[in-house]
């Protein structure tokens, strides 16, 4: 029969007691002064080594060449008082968990004045003090207050503060902590090499782990794991499913889901761990681990090299995409509702269900107002500015009168066209027969961005390439004012004929030029699936990892051809891509693998554009049009950023006859996402 680990390794002397240089150095070095109190008090956690240490300081006293800081370890006494030894008659340990009434403190008190039989001192150490009762404690007061000169008293406990003070203010305290993380590593890894067991790296990180800190602990989960060894000694995955501990795939997995906002792969997830027969409150704790682990990656970039975190390259690599992804807010928040659900899950009966509903709220930032979830939309609004180069284009609003003003000043009709009209739900008036806006009841809706304010106008982002607007006046009549250089403009009189809207004049194209391809004279053009927006070749090669790690989980082969490839141009909707083997340009001209890379810029950067692939120094040769679908792995919808949520189309909202873009776009974005109210807008 094999002995236990923390019995076989336990310390025989204060060299060999790890991370308790605090305690161990003052302990030798009262030996060496020969300044010994009568009584000593260890406290910490359990399993730091408080009883080990005060045996070896019971076997520094009574060596043949001591009182001594380091234990000879061949003299009777020292054998007697080694970690296997048979014990002596004069170190006396007593349990105080069963030895702690006032019956018991009395015998103590009647045979402490009894002579040591061959030891120079006669050394009590008593257990679990705490656990000894008041009384117990007032009958041994007197004793440790004025005890024999040959007796030396070592109390151990792991709360110091039930011990009576009296007793308390009489002791030397000695506080033992929780054992470092890279020395309890270390101590783990030296008994491994002594059993000579074949042990993966990866295994002590999470007995490590499972040990919270304790020397003995960590060895007995040890013992337990280096017991179940085969063949092939201990696995990552044998040990794992021994420990309890949740699988990485499982937690990656849940992750990436809250990263993607896929509701369907988090329920599919905790389904597979109840499936699996995993305690959800183990998941739960789990998880928050692993955010614990991301929020420290998130500080610290290189955290893996600094020994913050003891996880394997690969991992690291996968944790340091879902940092991306989740971005600093959203894993703040995730790890804030994952720990309040862990409180919520004590003591309950269905934990499944708790575990799901952290889940959705974790999904659902959009459906909370705390200061949290808001910080967890603006940021994922900056990071799709700030992938989109820092600004969007803007593009005037179409012109649209009110109701009391259907016909220009000139008595012109309105002449705005019907992609220009937006269909907006209409809204029940207050009281009267006008509603709050001031229009009669029944009177046509009209879009809230288009209602002009006294006094309010719009600033507008400045665009690189864009010359920025004049400001804007509050409606009221018309003043002149200095306008540039050239052929003075009449502004139209009661007998004047309207002018063309805004919009209109804007999107009409040049005289004499040919209308877009799909288009009709005086038609607007058809929407588009995005827009580049400002995206140019320097923010497309700021994320063009993120893209390949998309491409690459779509197909492997198109991510092999394009790691050839380097971003050289962003021309409208034309991105080129400069390649230094023909091989792989030609590859690229396989309309599948294009249509892989085009799926994951709509993933990762919203936007639909045209793939060209040019081999440096030779002329560019366009690629085809894709010709089939891609299977997605994750559903995506067009128009939003990573990270935006995208809710169900309602069947019984009116259809957008445009697509919406310019001023347009940034005002839906402040009112979708931050949940702004558009109060109205303004004409130049």
């Amino acid at each position: 029969m094999s002995l236990a680990l923390y019995r076989k390794y336990r310390p025989g002397s204060f060299a060999e007691v790890k991370g308790q240089e605090h305690v161990t150095g003052p302990l030798q070095q009262a030996l060496r002064n020969g300044r010994i109190h009568h009584a000593y008090l260890f406290s910490g956690p359990r399993g730091c080594g408080k009883t080990s240490s005060a045996r070896i300081l019971a076997r520094s006293l009574n060596c043949e060449h001591g009182p001594t800081p380091d234990p000879c370890g061949t003299c009777d006494s020292c054998v007697a008082l080694a970690p296997n030894g048979p014990g002596s008659l004069d170190v006396v340990e007593i349990d105080a968990a069963s030895h702690g009434g006032v019956d018991d403190a009395r015998d103590l008190r009647e045979r402490a004045f009894y002579s040591p039989v061959s030891s120079r001192f006669k050394v009590y150490i008593i257990d679990e003090a705490h656990m000894v009762s008041r009384e117990g404690f007032n009958a041994l007061l007197k004793l440790v207050e004025e005890p024999p000169e040959f007796l030396r008293f070592v109390f151990a406990t792991t709360e110091p503060e039930k011990v009576l003070s009296t007793i308390r203010s009489r002791t030397h305290h000695y506080p033992f902590r929780l054992m470092p993380r890279r020395e309890l590593t270390d101590l783990l890894a030296a008994v491994v090499e002594s059993e000579g067991i074949a042990v993966d790296p990866t295994v002590l990180p999470l007995v490590v782990r499972a040990a919270a800190g304790s020397a003995r602990d960590g060895l007995s989960i040890l013992d337990q794991v280096l017991a179940s060894a085969g063949p092939d000694g201990v696995t990552r995955q044998s040990a794992s499913s021994l420990l309890g501990v949740t699988p990485d795939s499982l937690l990656d997995e849940v992750l990436d889901a809250f990263a993607a906002r896929d509701g369907a792969a988090v329920f599919a997830t905790v389904d597979q761990v109840m499936e699996g027969g995993h305690d959800p409150r183990r998941f739960a704790g789990d998880v928050l681990e692993r955010l614990r682990d991301l929020v420290v990656l998130d500080a610290v970039p290189d955290a893996g090299d600094k020994g913050l975190l003891d996880c394997p390259p690969d991992q690291l690599t996968r944790m340091a995409r879902q940092v991306t992804a989740l971005g600093s807010a959203g894993l703040s928040r995730a790890a804030d509702l994952v720990h309040a659900g862990l409180v919520e899950m004590r003591g309950t009966t269905s934990p499944r269900l708790l575990l799901e509903l952290v889940c959705a709220r974790v999904l659902l930032p959009a459906a909370s107002f705390e200061d949290n979830a808001v910080l967890t939309r603006v940021e994922r609004l900056e990071r799709r500015f700030d992938i989109a180069g820092g600004a969007v284009p803007v593009v005037p609003p179409p012109h649209v009168p009110g109701p009391h003003h259907a016909e220009h000043p000139g008595g012109g009709a309105d002449s705005r066209t019907p992609a220009q009209e937006r269909p907006v739900p209409p809204v029940p008036a207050a009281g009267g027969d006008r509603g709050n806006s001031g229009r009669p009841v029944g009177s046509p809706e009209l879009p809230r961005s288009s209602e002009a304010v006294v006094g309010t106008s719009w600033p507008t982002p400045a665009v690189p390439g864009v010359p920025s607007r004049p400001p804007v006046d509050p409606p009221g009549p018309p003043v002149d004012r200095p306008g540039p250089a050239g052929p003075p403009v009449d502004r139209p009189g009661p007998s004047a004929q309207p002018a063309a809207p805004a919009a209109t004049t804007a999107q009409a194209p040049a005289a004499g030029s040919a209308p877009a391809p799909g288009t009709e004279s005086g038609q607007a053009p058809a929407p588009t699936v995005s827009s580049p927006g400002g995206l140019d070749a320097t923010a497309l090669r700021r994320s063009w990892d993120a893209v390949m790690d998309v491409v690459k989980g779509l197909k492997r082969a198109a991510w092999v051809v394009l790691t050839d490839a380097q971003v050289q141009s962003v021309e409208g909707r034309l991105l080129t891509l400069a390649f230094t083997r023909p091989g792989n340009q030609r590859a690229l001209a396989n309309g599948a693998n294009t249509e892989f890379l085009q799926d994951a810029l709509k993933q990762v950067l919203g936007v639909d554009l045209d793939v060209r692939g040019v081999v440096v120094g030779e002329a560019a040769q366009p690629l085809p049009a894709p010709g089939r679908p891609v299977a997605r792995t994750a559903p995506t919808y067009d128009g939003f950023a990573p990270g935006d949520e995208a809710e169900p189309e309602d069947p019984d909202a009116p259809r957008l006859e445009r697509q919406v873009a310019g001023e347009d776009a940034a005002l839906k974005l402040v009112a979708d996402q931050l949940g702004g109210t558009v109060v109205g807008t303004s004409e130049p």
